[in-house]
């Protein structure tokens, strides 16, 4: 397997001392992601350094924080070398390795006897993905989240998501905007609800803390045996933030009734018994922790990142597909109708999810 002509994969396993053979792993649409085939086995990343532009910060970030989790974990009890990423260092010592032509590669160790989930075919995953991602919030509520770096500027700002996307159309490097026009509508309207949760972050309602930035189901391992959460993985994002990000864009994916490129409309609905779960799950573990503002807003939370996400794969559309990895004609518009479709169900069931959220606090 080659990554280009300057390099092998034996290059870069050679680096780590571990591993000879390895084959493609998951589905995730930034970095490439493979599965070294040893005993024990470990995880290979190629880090995408057009998304990460500063590699050195978002490493930095995944060591300190994994670091103080381990204590937690430690503290607690249990196994820090199952229940949080574990970095493998290069034979140098270094936490990741930078290829002279400038790739970047980190390895992980593997986390045996775990599954991970693309949709959650029973709420009971959706309630061990929310204990899941409740308990990393909650070991790092002590950590202060100003020394973490912001490893992709205004990620989850939705006012800036929305100048983004209005900046794509002038531009329109595509051609493709008059052909997407209803699109641009709803999202123009639907951008009402985008300065909620940053303009109660700027009064001092929502607090800074440290966020995973990307919590879909699919960054739980699960364990294979009783479906209970054991780590949670993909810490490229963990930055600062609120934790309505978190909680918000882990129900935009998971309480979904389809995958966010799912072409049929129709079949797509926010799913309350999947927000119940997540909520319990959630809510037990972090609950006591949120403030008044906070609890007002987790509703609209998953409204807000549903509508988020939308724009973003509008955005990429019409800029010519340059951020997220496609696999057929009109992709990133199939996921932007989709979370559009999810966002306009979720906007009818605010108030009884607020009343979930009640029952769990």
């Amino acid at each position: 397997m080659e990554y280009n002509k300057d390099f092998s994969i034996q290059d870069i396993l050679s680096q780590f001392k571990k591993g000879t053979n390895t084959e493609v792993y998951g589905n995730g649409h930034i970095n490439d992601t493979y599965l070294c085939e040893t005993s024990p086995k470990f995880i290979l990343q190629r880090i995408n350094t057009n998304v990460f532009k500063n590699p050195d910060a978002v490493m930095e970030n995944i060591y300190n924080v994994t670091n103080h989790i381990r204590d937690k974990i430690k503290e607690a009890g249990g196994d820090p070398d199952r229940e949080t990423m574990v970095i493998v260092p290069t034979r140098k010592g270094d936490i990741y390795y930078r290829h002279e032509n400038g790739e970047c590669f980190r390895m992980y160790t593997y986390v045996e006897n775990t599954i991970s989930y693309d949709v959650a075919e029973r709420p009971e995953i959706l309630m061990y993905a929310g204990h899941a991602f409740g308990k990393f919030q909650r070991m790092l509520s002590d950590f202060p989240a100003e020394k973490l770096h912001e490893t992709i500027a205004d990620f989850h700002n939705t006012p800036v998501r929305v100048a983004q996307l209005r900046e794509a159309m002038e531009k329109n490097l595509s051609g493709r905007l008059a052909s997407v026009w209803n699109e641009v509508e709803f999202a123009l309207d639907y951008s009402k609800y985008a300065p909620e949760i940053t303009a109660a972050m700027e009064k001092g309602d929502v607090p800074l803390r440290v966020t995973h930035n990307d919590t879909k189901l699919n960054n739980v391992l699960f364990d294979i045996k009783t479906d209970e959460d054991v780590c949670v993985i993909d810490l490229d994002t963990v930055m600062p933030g609120s934790v309505l990000y978190d909680f918000g864009d882990a129900l935009r994916f998971g309480a979904s009734s389809c995958e966010e490129d799912e072409t049929d409309t129709e079949k797509i609905y926010f799913d309350l018994e999947k927000f119940e779960a997540f909520s319990k799950g959630f809510l037990g573990e972090l609950g006591q922790c949120l403030t008044e503002k906070e609890i007002e807003l987790l509703p609209l939370s998953a409204l807000i990142m549903t509508y988020e996400c939308g724009i973003r794969f509008l955005a990429d559309h019409i800029n010519g597909d340059t951020y997220f990895k496609i696999h057929r004609e009109n992709h990133n518009l199939d996921r932007a109708r989709n979370q559009f479709a999810l966002a306009r169900d979720i906007e009818k069931k605010l108030p009884e999810m607020a009343e979930i959220v009640k029952k769990y606090l």
